[in-house]
């Protein structure tokens, strides 16, 4: 085999692994695709950080704390307001119970002056049973009869509403026994408070007073919070302004 034709003979297989081969797309056909965009890691990072914290945000609690805390005043001294409520609550409550008490001693007076009221009814009931018997035909003595028993259930309607009003005032006072346990709960709270503060000011208590110690730098280096302490130079600036006056 001559090398003409080894070449055409190569030239023929090529010729049939194209026609073999898929037709590929053209420029048309490739236009239809979209190209995938790359993932940035630090947008997706920044993404994440973005997400928590929002997320953070959503289970904050909505009573956020101000720094400093507010001042030992007497309005933020909470043993101090603890005893006021125990101080107050005590003295309205002895104040309802005199008030209930002088409902009870009304009810009572008008139990007893209803049962007079029921007693003289019950007698002039009794005496005029007996003219009606004695005088059938006059009719005025059967109409005072009729009036007596009427005032009779009347008076003794009044008698059960003192006694049930009574009642009522009792239970009362048992209901305001509650409010002398909630005192008495605050106090035992009030006590805690002050054996823990008492507790924590022994702990952190020193051998020397505070007094004779050195005082606490007011800036130091590499403090972020302290740029208005003023410096040497504006000292020594200072001094020197006062010494030319």
């Amino acid at each position: 085999m001559t090398q003409e034709e080894l070449d055409a003979l190569m030239a023929g297989e090529l010729d049939d692994m194209q026609d073999d081969a898929p037709a590929t797309l053209t420029m048309d056909e490739s236009d239809t695709f979209e190209e995938t965009p790359l993932v940035d890691s630090d947008a997706l990072d920044d993404e994440k950080e973005r997400a928590t914290h929002q997320l953070m945000q959503e289970y904050r609690p909505s009573s956020t704390m101000s720094w400093p805390p507010p001042p030992p005043t007497d309005d933020h001294k909470m043993v101090h307001q603890l005893d006021d409520v125990t101080k107050d609550s005590e003295l309205k409550a002895t104040q309802v119970f005199d008030k209930l008490e002088t409902m009870n001693n009304f009810m009572m007076s008008v139990e007893d002056r209803a049962k007079e009221v029921s007693k003289q009814v019950n007698s002039n009931i009794a005496l005029f049973e007996t003219l009606v018997a004695k005088f059938p035909k006059i009719e005025q003595f059967q109409k005072a009869l009729d009036d007596n028993r009427t005032m009779h259930e009347s008076v003794e309607e009044i008698l059960m509403h003192a006694q049930m009003a009574e009642d009522e005032v009792m239970m009362t006072m048992d209901m305001m026994q509650y409010q002398d346990i909630h005192r008495q709960k605050i106090e035992r709270v009030i006590n805690v408070m002050r054996a823990l503060s008492k507790y924590m000011n022994a702990l952190f208590e020193g051998k020397q007073d505070d007094e004779k110690r050195v005082g606490s730098a007011v800036h130091i280096h590499g403090d972020t919070s302290t740029e208005d302490v003023v410096t040497s130079e504006d000292i020594e600036a200072l001094i020197a302004s006062l010494g030319k006056k």
